[in-house]
């Protein structure tokens, strides 16, 4: 059994010194479920490169290639009006890219996925939802794209400012309308059973200032077998989710931790203030695009066809740069979730107060994350606080806030 299970005898006889408690709870996981969870967990870091290298593999071909070129040429022969050139070319580059890629996505998101045990879905329904995917991201990328070359052609030598802000303007429009109109499109949301759950669910969200009269679940068994929650939306977007997997297979002590601490995501406006600091991602990545766009134009804009950067051609070598300055900013975007996270768990044991929930619930989280990584490989992979840290708080504030026996 991947984790042993224990009774009520067990936990009070836990020790209430903080550090040897969070030992007790790491000993009951079996060395077969820690070794899968470290394999797991190692082989997504490296796919956090391959997936770069594959996305900017693929800019590459469509710049050296000339096709971004040639299909701009083709599309403006028949749409006379940039804005049109440019909704169809971004849908297109959205479409080609996502197809090229799709063998890595394919074995990283189904085959991958299947092997630990952590996907439920088959192939013919993947693929659907693949392609429901697909839809949503071309109708999204015709939408970005023609809004940023519109304003790229206006604006001139400042155009890595304006790109940023037209990038977060619409990652801040779609914070608010994913939860209502694209996430439905791949689960089912319907209101928690009254009882219990939906009770103590209710009552810690409108306390902590969440706007909201209902506690939702979906249907999240149909893809996964991941536990997951969350505080999603802003303003009148807000809602409480749970998925179905949490629901069946956590206690009323888990689930109240577990929605403690996305409660605390909300009440401490993390969504407003994760978009503020990945707006300094963003701008710093768009500065570092104006640096490396002059020089790689001046180098072969001509021979690739593209007459410069508000030329829509150019979206696929403004992709590859943006690709890569993520890629190198993965430790620092890391650590603003992370310790984000962190603040989500303390303001949750202090609303909850169900540190054994916490727990029982985060033993869970390994089987998909490690649970015992290095200093330096949890603050450059980890956008959570590793399985012991987070135990740790749990027991520090269970050896503080409680007294001992």
């Amino acid at each position: 059994m991947p984790i042993r299970p224990v009774n009520d005898a067990w936990r009070a006889a836990l020790p209430h010194e903080a550090e040897a408690a969070t030992q007790a709870y790491l000993d009951r996981l079996s060395p077969q479920a820690v070794a899968r969870a470290d394999a797991y967990a190692e082989g997504q870091h490296w796919l956090l490169l391959w997936n770069a290298l594959a996305s900017i593999a693929v800019a590459a071909l469509l710049v050296a290639s000339s096709a971004a070129a040639r299909a701009r040429d083709a599309i403006s022969r028949w749409l006379r009006r940039p804005w049109l050139r440019d909704m169809l070319f971004g849908a297109g580059f959205v479409v080609v890219s996502t197809l090229l890629v799709f063998p890595l996505t394919l074995w990283q998101e189904f085959f991958r996925e299947h092997a630990y045990g952590l996907a439920t879905q088959g192939m013919g329904a993947w693929i659907g939802e693949q392609l429901m995917g697909l839809a949503v991201g071309a109708v999204g990328g015709a939408l970005f794209v023609a809004l940023l070359y519109a304003v790229l052609r206006r604006v001139g030598e400042r155009w890595w400012l304006w790109g940023t802000a037209v990038t977060m303007l619409l990652l801040t429009l779609m914070v608010v309308v994913a939860p209502v109109w694209i996430q439905p499109l791949f689960n089912t949301y319907k209101p928690v059973e009254p009882g219990p759950v939906k009770d103590a669910v209710l009552a810690m969200a409108i306390a902590n200032g969440v706007p909201t009269h209902d506690v939702l679940v979906f249907d999240a068994s149909r893809q996964t077998t991941r536990v997951s929650a969350n505080v999603s939306g802003l303003y009148g977007t807000a809602s409480v989710r749970m998925n179905d997997n949490l629901q069946r297979r956590s206690t009323l002590p888990e689930i109240r931790a577990v929605m403690g601490h996305e409660i605390g995501h909300y009440a401490m406006n993390h969504i407003p203030k994760m978009l503020l600091m990945f707006g300094a991602v963003v701008l710093a990545g768009f500065v570092f695009a104006q640096w490396a766009m002059r020089r790689l134009l001046a180098w072969r804009g001509a021979r690739w066809g593209i007459r410069g950067v508000a030329d829509v051609a150019s979206l696929p070598l403004l992709s590859a740069v943006l690709t890569a300055w993520l890629l190198l900013a993965t430790p620092f975007v890391n650590t603003i979730i992370r310790s984000q996270e962190t603040e989500a768990d303390l303001y949750g044991m202090n609303l909850a107060r169900e540190p054994l929930g916490m727990a029982e619930v985060l033993l869970k989280l390994t089987e998909y994350r490690k649970p015992d990584p290095g200093p330096w490989e949890e603050a450059i992979f980890f956008d959570h606080p590793s399985t012991r840290t987070r135990i740790g708080h749990a027991m520090r504030w269970r050896e503080q806030m409680t007294p001992a026996p």
